[in-house]
C-alpha cells in the first residue's frame, strides 16, 4: 500500500509517556469516545462510503434479478440459476493530518487552535476507527514530522491520540507543500484525507488539485475571533510566532478596522485557493466545538452523495 519514503514514519510502538501526559490522553479517548457516540452514530458511515464493490455470495435466481449477474460455472455445475451478489466495500483508509505549527499556539477563547486541531484530529480519528476503517496519522509544519501508517483497531487509535498529545514539533512556519508531496507518494490505495490547518500559509494549488483527483481531501480551517476582530486599544506590539518577527500595531479604531479588513482579505483569498483546488471545506472556530460544524458537514455530504 505504501512506497519507501525519505520521510519520519513510525510504525514502532513510543516509549513510555509521563504520567501526567499518560492522563491527558486517557482523557482526551474517553472524552472523544463519547462524542462519537452521542453525535456521530452513522453520519461518518454514511458520509464516507467505500469506492467500489466487492462479491458477498451467489444465490438462486429469482424473478426480476438482472440476468447480467448469473454465475455461469454454479449454474452449469449445479443444474440451478444462481447469480452473483456484490455489496459496497465499506472499508476504507483515512488519514488525519494536523498542522502543528507555532502559529496554532493563538487562542483568546480558554482554548488555543492547536487543542483545537488535537481535539478535532482525535474525534475523526475515533469516528474511522469506530467504522472499522484504516487511520493513519501525519503531523507537519513546515516540515513533515512524523507519519503513522494506517491500522484498524483501538489501540492504534488511542496511539495515534498519544501521538497528537506527544510530539513536539521541530518546525515553527507552516507549508503544506512537504505533507502533499508525501500523502502523495505514500498513499497507492483512495483515501479520505483530512488536511486540519489555520492555512496560513503559501497557497499549494497544484499540489491540492492533483492530490484531490486521486484521494478525496477535506480542508478543515481553524481559526480564533480575534484573528479577524480586534479591541480598540491604541499601540500593541506583536510577534509572529512562526517567524519570531515584532512589530508595533496601532489598533485604535482606525488601525483595528484596517488590520482586520486585511486578515479578512486573507483569509478570503485562502478559501479561494481552497475552492479552486477541489476540496471540501469546513471551518472550524476556538469559539465553539468541533463537534456540531463537523456533523454538520458530515450530514450535508451525505444528502449530496
Amino acid at each position: 500500500m505504501f512506497r519507501s519514503h525519505r520521510h519520519p514514519i513510525d510504525a514502532a510502538e513510543p516509549a513510555p509517556l509521563p504520567a501526567d501526559l499518560a492522563k491527558e490522553v486517557r482523557r482526551l479517548h474517553v472524552m472523544t469516545r463519547r462524542r462519537v457516540s452521542d453525535l456521530f452514530t452513522g453520519e461518518y458511515h454514511s458520509a464516507f462510503k467505500g469506492h467500489g464493490i466487492e462479491f458477498a455470495e451467489v444465490r438462486e435466481y429469482e424473478p426480476g434479478d438482472d440476468v447480467r449477474s448469473i454465475d455461469w460455472n454454479v449454474t452449469a455445475r449445479t443444474g440451478k440459476t444462481f447469480i452473483k451478489r456484490f455489496v459496497e466495500e465499506r472499508q476504507l483508509t483515512a488519514m488525519v493530518c494536523v498542522d502543528l505549527s507555532r502559529s496554532g499556539m493563538f487562542g483568546t477563547t480558554g482554548k488555543t487552535k492547536r487543542r483545537l486541531e488535537i481535539e478535532s484530529a482525535a474525534i475523526l480519528a475515533m469516528a474511522a476507527s469506530q467504522n472499522q476503517d484504516r487511520v493513519g496519522l501525519l503531523l507537519f509544519t513546515d516540515r513533515v514530522e512524523k507519519f503513522v501508517p494506517p491500522k484498524k483497531g483501538t489501540s492504534h487509535c488511542q496511539r495515534l491520540m498519544r501521538d497528537l498529545l506527544a510530539h513536539a514539533p521541530a518546525g515553527r512556519g507552516t507549508n503544506l507543500r512537504p505533507a502533499l508531496d508525501h500523502l502523495s507518494h505514500m498513499l497507492r490505495r483512495r483515501s479520505v484525507i483530512f488536511l486540519i490547518s489555520d492555512f496560513d500559509c503559501p497557497p499549494c494549488n497544484t499540489q491540492l488539485s492533483v492530490l484531490a483527483r486521486r484521494h478525496d481531501v477535506v480542508a478543515i480551517s481553524v481559526n480564533d475571533p480575534r484573528e479577524l476582530q480586534f479591541p480598540s486599544v491604541g499601540l500593541v506590539d506583536v510577534v509572529d510566532p512562526e517567524t519570531g518577527a515584532a512589530r508595533t500595531i496601532d489598533l485604535g479604531s482606525r488601525g483595528a478596522r484596517a488590520y482586520a479588513a486585511q486578515r479578512l482579505a486573507d483569509r478570503d483569498k485562502r478559501e479561494s485557493h481552497l475552492a479552486s483546488s477541489g476540496v471540501d471545506r469546513v471551518t472550524l472556530s476556538t469559539e465553539r466545538s468541533a463537534v456540531p460544524e463537523l456533523a454538520a458537514y458530515f450530514q450535508r455530504r451525505e444528502r449530496r452523495r
